[in-house]
């Protein structure tokens, strides 16, 4: 293993931690952050909206990420994030214990900002990886997300209950919890971060004939997404998350009206969370050893597959199944297209790009969430599954452009 490798690794291994304690700290604050935006707000139809402001200032932010990563380089720009991040759960304590609906929105503002640094983490893998490695590492830093997922819901009881006993509202506990995570996780990336990425960049998938060479002219977004390998790759992100997106979000009320307690709702939405990350090293060792394009048919087929057999019964273990598929078939989807998206790019054009990739797919799943609320209430949680199977299908015909343009110039 040569240098360049050995630091691959050290810088995959800093992002792995980083996303760990991150996830953890974003997942704790919004296992919270419904009840005290009701609390707050006194009012529960208000519940969704912290949640919702947070998804749209970070899907606006994710763009503003991409640039600064480029302009200033990856460490400084990840260690802001997670700083702004701190700020935001700070802002988010006082908020609570003041009473403050309106400080309490600004600090869930932050931490979805920070958030959307932090998700960008995982095309920094890919670009100090090559070809053969990157599925992988980009699997790897997504694997962090299962830390969160397992570690942030634990943390809002012991946390609740020393804020009690230091005098303070319960619900500031998690976000007490966030500030300290997201600090140490500011620490990591100053401290270990290292080299910095920018300096050590994998060269894009050359066998690839649509991957361009690291010193071709920087292209425009949109001349780099209206290509057929790159199209496929964003294609997949989005069409992914907007079928999880929608399915997951309408399922608790789905299972609310078959008469089904919490507990069932929590082993249902468990099983989906392992789905989503528990497989991240799995996906990402078929990623480089069958290939970008297999992995994300294999993952459009098994969301199709969960979109068709969620609303079969409302029996718990089948929805947990149908669930965990669900979860499965996004995180093929999703870290194949990762994969294949860095693929295509020169240094030069990845942070600007995949930032901006990033802003459309948090605005499909904040339109998912909206539409999916919209389809139920007309057509039911079947209507929701036959939307959805629709469009797990679609990534397959922009993988069909894409293997059609491959014909077309091996024939000229």
């Amino acid at each position: 293993m040569n240098d360049a490798e050995k630091s691959a690794q050290r810088i995959t291994t800093v992002l792995f931690a980083m996303q760990c304690l991150a996830s953890a700290a974003f997942i704790a604050t919004s296992t919270v952050g419904a009840i005290a935006g009701t609390r707050l707000s006194g009012n529960k139809s208000w519940a969704g909206v912290p949640a919702a402001v947070s998804m749209l200032a970070g899907s606006g932010a994710s763009f503003l990420w991409g640039l600064l990563m480029d302009r200033i380089g990856r460490r400084p720009a990840l260690a802001l994030g997670v700083l702004l991040g701190a700020v935001g759960a700070a802002l988010s304590v006082a908020a609570i214990t003041l009473g403050s609906f309106a400080m309490f929105l600004a600090g869930m503002a932050l931490v979805g900002i920070a958030s959307a640094a932090v998700i960008l983490a995982r095309f920094i893998a890919a670009e100090v990886h090559t070809p053969q490695t990157r599925g992988r590492a980009v699997s790897y830093v997504v694997l962090g997300g299962t830390v969160g997922a397992i570690g942030g819901p634990l943390l809002v009881m012991p946390t609740g209950r020393l804020a009690t006993a230091a005098g303070t509202n319960e619900l500031a506990g998690a976000f007490a919890a966030a500030v300290i995570l997201l600090l140490l996780a500011g620490v990591i990336v100053v401290a270990a971060l290292r080299p910095e990425p920018l300096t050590l960049v994998g060269e894009p998938r050359q066998k690839d004939k649509e991957a361009p060479t690291p010193t071709a002219p920087r292209r425009t977004i949109r001349e780099i997404f209206r290509l057929p390998a790159p199209g496929a790759a964003v294609a997949a992100m989005i069409l992914s998350q907007v079928v999880m997106v929608a399915v997951m979000v309408i399922t608790s009320l789905y299972m609310e009206d078959m008469n089904h307690g919490l507990g069932d709702v929590s082993l249902v939405f468990s099983a989906h969370t392992i789905g989503m990350y528990a497989f991240s090293l799995l996906s990402g060792r078929l990623i480089d050893r069958w290939g970008r394009r297999p992995v994300i048919v294999v993952g459009a087929v098994v969301l199709l597959l969960a979109c068709l057999t969620a609303p079969l019964t409302g029996e718990t273990f089948p929805l947990a199944v149908s669930l965990l598929l669900l979860g499965l078939g996004w995180n093929f989807c999703f870290v194949a297209g990762s994969t294949l998206l860095a693929d295509q790019l020169t240094p030069a054009e990845r942070g600007r790009t995949q930032g901006f990739n990033d802003l459309l797919v948090g605005l499909a799943a904040a339109g998912a969430s909206f539409g999916s609320g919209l389809i139920s209430a007309r057509f039911g949680y079947a209507g929701v599954g036959m939307v959805g199977a629709v469009f797990s299908v679609l990534p397959l015909a922009f993988l069909a452009r894409w293997t059609r343009a491959e014909r077309k110039r091996a024939a000229a």
